[in-house]
């Protein structure tokens, strides 16, 4: 943790040249920074930070509830193929490290940083990124826990690649990012198919399970598939407390593969933001690869070709979440940056600019916040609005202790930076 002397972002600085006096808000403001990126950054991390609303509990108390349902359901990850909002937090934030970079190696090149000390601090970020993940994922268990297809861990499997292409030309990132995706996607399919007489029910999906994929499109499915075989030896070689079979969630390692893919988007991203263009001409780029990314994702899975499926990243999720990615970018963009319509975005932003802090400080200390309050407030002071209510309100209470640290930590600019 350090104070630093100039604003960064996590994983990357990204600089702007906001009007003479501009601020954010009364508090105090940190000035060369593009909001929209961190109001974007932030609202993913508000995402995160929104399983602790328990939304689904509410939903339970409440089946008539068309709209607790509604919020149930994109607070928790489909089963397979498809997403739901919360699906869209890891490739969000994977794609905004990508944004960030383009503005980070810009910045450090033109300061006279050699190549070298780029790739090895890169090689730093991305060790340190995937210890972070191991040890978060480790807390609780008697052991090291060794997996790999956590946020942070992915990122970090990726990164170094990432700032190589990053010192390359636009070209040879657009090149990059079709050799992952085809490649990834012939990988799968020559891999072969589970036979019909495959044994579910030993890889942890129940005998009942309605979200199989058949014909060309099981090439693709849950705890049968390439990704799944890898782990199988992969994670065996390091110390368990029992031999890996199979990850409930049917998530992988091989991930970090195309969640380069997402990485490359958000660099070309950076790149277009910082460019030469007109602010207008920016929106229309992000708007236009929005739509196009969308589209093109959803027909790959539409034809059968690719199913979208975001636990083990398909190339068409890549596509089809990279997508709706630019275009909430570029209507953060427009709102922000663009018509200067900021301030409501503040609370975003001090999420945003402290996102390694804010995600450390749910996985670590959520729970541990839940049981103060319960301790100190009881749980009456959660059953003001009923007692369906009652796991959202206590949820809420812990978000807004969440919040407050970071905007403590903002206030005396104290951010996390790895």
């Amino acid at each position: 943790m350090r104070v630093p002397a100039a604003p960064i972002a996590p994983l990357g600085d990204v600089v702007s040249r906001p009007a003479a006096g501009e601020t954010l808000s009364p508090a105090p403001a940190l000035s060369g920074r593009v909001a929209s990126v961190d109001a974007y950054r932030g609202f993913v991390m508000f995402l995160l930070w929104a399983e602790a609303l328990r939304s689904c509990g509410v939903a339970e108390a409440l089946p008539e509830s068309a709209f607790w349902a509604f919020f149930c359901h994109h607070q928790s990850h489909v089963p397979w193929v498809g997403a739901s909002l919360h699906d869209l937090i890891q490739p969000s934030f994977s794609m905004l490290v990508g944004t960030a970079l383009a503005f980070s190696v810009a910045g450090r090149s033109a300061a006279g940083q050699s190549r070298g000390r780029l790739i090895g601090h890169a090689a730093w970020r991305a060790l340190v990124l995937v210890l972070l993940g191991i040890w978060l994922r480790s807390v609780g268990r008697p052991q090291t826990y060794f997996t790999f297809e956590d946020t942070l861990s992915q990122i970090g499997l990726g990164y170094v690649l990432l700032v190589l292409l990053a010192l390359r030309p636009r070209r040879d990132q657009w090149a990059a990012l079709a050799v992952i995706l085809v490649g990834y996607w012939a990988a799968f399919a020559l891999y072969r198919r589970p036979p019909a007489e495959f044994d579910y029910a030993a890889y942890g999906v129940p005998a009942d399970w309605g979200h199989h994929l058949r014909g060309f499109a099981s090439h693709w499915d849950k705890n049968s598939n390439l990704a799944w075989r890898f782990d199988v030896w992969f994670l065996n070689l390091f110390p368990r407390e029992q031999e890996f079979a199979f990850n409930g969630g049917g998530y992988a390692t091989l991930s970090f593969i195309p969640t380069l893919g997402t990485m490359i988007l958000g660099l070309l991203a950076g790149g277009v933001l910082k460019s030469e263009r007109p602010p207008e001409g920016r929106l229309r780029w992000l708007v236009a690869a929005g739509l196009i990314g969308l589209a093109s994702g959803w027909l790959l899975g539409a034809l059968g070709i690719c199913p979208v499926v975001k636990r083990i990243w398909t190339p068409s999720f890549t596509l089809w979440s990279g997508g709706l990615c630019f275009l909430i970018l570029a209507g953060a963009y427009w709102v922000i940056d663009l018509r200067g319509m900021r301030r409501w975005a503040f609370p975003l932003v001090v999420i945003g600019m402290n996102s390694i802090a804010a995600y450390c400080l749910y996985e670590l200390s959520a729970r541990f916040i839940g049981e103060s309050l319960t301790t100190h407030l009881g749980q009456a002071a959660f059953r003001a609005a009923g007692a369906p209510y009652l796991p959202f309100l206590h949820g809420l209470a812990v978000v807004l202790v969440l919040w407050l640290i970071l905007y403590w930590m903002y206030e005396r600019r104290i951010f996390l930076r790895i």
